[in-house]
């Protein structure tokens, strides 16, 4: 067996996942295991080096075709470096992890963060396919993003471009601060985190809503399901969440003109409910000439994006 494969790694708080992909995009085998954050920089690397050697091992390839690693982390990342300049979730503060791995594995690395290799997956393999300018937003706990021109990541000068959770789109008098530090980010309303503050600042305030009857902490899925079921305040904060993003969907569309949006992460299991409020909203605040044509479309991909993007830095990048 001749065929060249590549490893795709999800570096997550919790766990690492890591994929076999082969170059067309498909993800020929998972492996799962803990990333024991607490142990420390190291441990994590180590149980890193470990999962890429063991998922290849179980799997019906050869070390010698593995033609490359490619990893995703939710963290700031010098691409050009090979550096995780800071990622909170894992412990990791300038960690100089391409080379180490490079060393390690005798094979090619590459990085980039979370959002952007989960973009570059759905463009290779997923909602994008056959797509070569697409933006997509990830509305998990934060929101992130990932920009694909020609088919290919857009990094920026210093690695940060993408960062759609942080345009500044809220009005001044309803600004509250981000964890960035700024006021009126997209983040902030449109986010599980900002949908989930809104909802406990409506109950706190008395708002006559089914959600004050809820025994456990209010969550995201809470909201929306209030919201379906025609919960006036459920509605008005899933409302306010879509039109922030179709909004800030109308200013990205007028600067890069993408074909294709595609939402991903836990807010957009929401479906149509939210995505008809994003695209009446974006069709608002857009021109007319720049609407055409262009798609605002669910993730295909799920949990599989970052793994498949990952290993796609080699293919797609």
């Amino acid at each position: 067996m001749s065929e060249q494969i590549y490893v795709g790694v999800d570096l997550g708080g919790t766990a690492i996942k890591v994929g076999l992909v082969n170059a067309e995009g498909n993800l020929l085998q998972v492996f799962e295991g803990p990333t024991e954050v607490p142990k420390g920089p190291e441990a994590v690397i180590d149980n890193i080096e470990k999962y890429v050697r063991q998922i290849v091992e179980e799997s019906p390839y050869d070390w010698s075709q593995v033609a490359g690693v490619g990893a995703g982390v939710a963290g700031f990342t010098n691409v050009k470096e090979g550096v995780i300049l800071l990622a909170p979730n894992v412990g990791f503060k300038d960690v100089p992890i391409r080379s180490i791995l490079e060393e390690r594995l005798g094979k090619p690395i590459k990085i980039d963060n979370d959002a952007n290799v989960a973009a570059l997956g759905e463009v290779w393999s997923g909602a994008g396919k056959g797509i070569d300018f697409c933006v997509c937003y990830t509305l998990g706990t934060g929101v992130g993003g990932g920009i694909i021109i020609d088919g290919k990541i857009v990094q920026g000068f210093n690695g940060l471009a993408g960062e759609l959770g942080h345009m500044s789109v809220i009005p001044d008098l309803e600004a509250i601060q981000c964890g960035c530090g700024k006021m009126g980010c997209l983040e902030t309303v449109s986010s599980a985190t900002g949908i989930i503050r809104m909802a406990d600042d409506a109950v706190k305030r008395g708002d006559r809503t089914s959600l004050s009857l809820l025994e456990e902490a209010i969550t995201a899925k809470d909201v929306f399901d209030a919201a379906k079921a025609g919960d006036e305040v459920a509605i008005r904060i899933v409302s306010r969440a879509a039109y922030y993003i179709g909004k800030s969907m109308a200013a990205v569309a007028v600067t890069l003109n993408p074909q294709r949006f595609i939402i991903g992460g836990g807010v957009s299991k929401a479906g149509e409910f939210l995505f008809e409020q994003i695209r009446e909203s974006f069709m608002k605040f857009s021109p007319e000439p720049v609407t055409r044509g262009v798609t605002i479309e669910a993730a295909q991909l799920g949990n599989d994006a970052g793994m498949i993007g990952a290993a796609g830095l080699f293919i797609r990048s």
